[in-house]
């Protein structure tokens, strides 16, 4: 697969560096926590982005003792937690457009524990995608499923104002599954919440599935947008495709984004190392050149 080509520059590191680059830490697979998040830090990120299920079981299942010691960790490495993503994957129990009030209640309850524990590692920003959790069920149409995913979001909106936090609904693309798959009906979404507290993700891989360039998506819905996955289509790292982050980076630059860039993968196939390393590279030679 070829790169994505920046031209070289000789010294990216001393180009003044505008955005905050961060990393999900599932990207370090079993690595201990403490060596991946000095390996973070090692690389030039400043941010680290959790998924719950590298954590504990569930939310419940990680107890203040040991949020306390993620936290201390996380912040002994000079590192700063973002927040989490991934937020329903691999639990049981929870749905997002189920018409089922019960579960909806119960979800909205899991997802309140997640903003409290969002809170305790020191982080402000939860990422809503998990597409197993919210496809559509037989009989549901997008209208009922938009209805009654906003109904959950709308139990967690007390939680969140109370923790400081922000709950970032996800779009995602076709290939992940069948329920909010453009920033429109992401918007959609926020909109029937009608809350300051949910706002929208952008994700590079998934806006790479939509008809109009990624830049164009990134001007349009820069209003509501309060978090920023930077990954390619082939679902390794910023660089290791043929994707041109440039016209990306400028969007960001142009609509003002001072939030974080997060690097988001999902195939491990390169190493953990190139993955971590090579992404933060490329993005600031994109930084470089620009």
């Amino acid at each position: 697969m070829r790169q994505a080509r920046v031209p070289a520059n000789n010294n990216p590191r001393a180009v003044s560096e505008t955005m905050n680059f961060a990393i999900c830490n599932e990207t370090f697979l079993d690595w201990p926590l403490e060596k991946a998040l000095a390996f973070a830090r090692e690389c030039g990120y400043k941010g680290i982005e959790y998924a719950p299920f590298t954590l504990g079981a569930d939310a419940y299942a990680v107890t203040p003792a040991r949020r306390a010691e993620i936290r201390r960790m996380t912040a002994e490495a000079g590192l700063e937690t973002v927040g989490l993503h991934w937020l329903l994957a691999k639990t049981q129990g929870y749905y997002l457009t189920t018409p089922d009030e019960a579960v909806r209640e119960r979800t909205g309850a899991y997802l309140c524990e997640l903003v409290r524990l969002c809170r305790d590692l020191g982080g402000r920003i939860l990422v809503l995608g998990s597409p197993l959790q919210r496809n559509l069920l037989p009989g549901v149409t997008h209208a009922m499923g938009i209805d009654f995913a906003a109904d959950v979001l709308r139990r967690v909106v007390p939680t969140l104002s109370e923790c400081g936090c922000v709950l970032a609904v996800e779009p995602l693309g076709p290939q992940e599954g069948d329920f909010l798959l453009t920033a429109a009906s992401g918007v959609e979404l926020i909109e029937k919440v009608d809350a300051p507290e949910v706002r929208l993700h952008l994700d590079v891989k998934a806006m790479s599935s939509e008809s109009r360039p990624v830049a164009e998506t990134i001007r349009q819905f820069a209003p509501w947008m309060v978090h920023f996955h930077a990954n390619d289509p082939n679902r390794r790292g910023p660089g290791m495709g043929e994707l041109d982050f440039t016209p990306i980076f400028q969007a960001l630059r142009d609509v003002n984004y001072q939030g974080w860039v997060s690097v988001e993968v999902f195939d491990y196939e390169p190493g953990i190392e190139r993955l971590a390393r090579e992404s933060i590279e490329y993005m600031r030679r994109v930084l470089a050149a620009m």
